[in-house]
């Protein structure tokens, strides 16, 4: 597994640790993750979505 470094505003942070808080209590990194991980999966689905409309 690789390791990435990034730097959030202080109200982002703020709010992915609120969001982590009301889940049971996550960490930031693991909501940041798994929010990176969705958005991942959403672009991969709209950029096939795309595709097979042109095509």
């Amino acid at each position: 597994m690789k390791k990435i470094t990034i730097s959030l505003e202080d109200f982002v942070y703020q709010f992915y640790q609120k969001v982590g808080e009301s889940a049971g209590g996550l960490p930031v990194e693991q909501v940041a993750a798994d929010a990176l991980f969705k958005l991942a999966g959403e672009l991969s689905m709209n950029a096939l979505h795309k595709k097979g409309m042109q095509g």
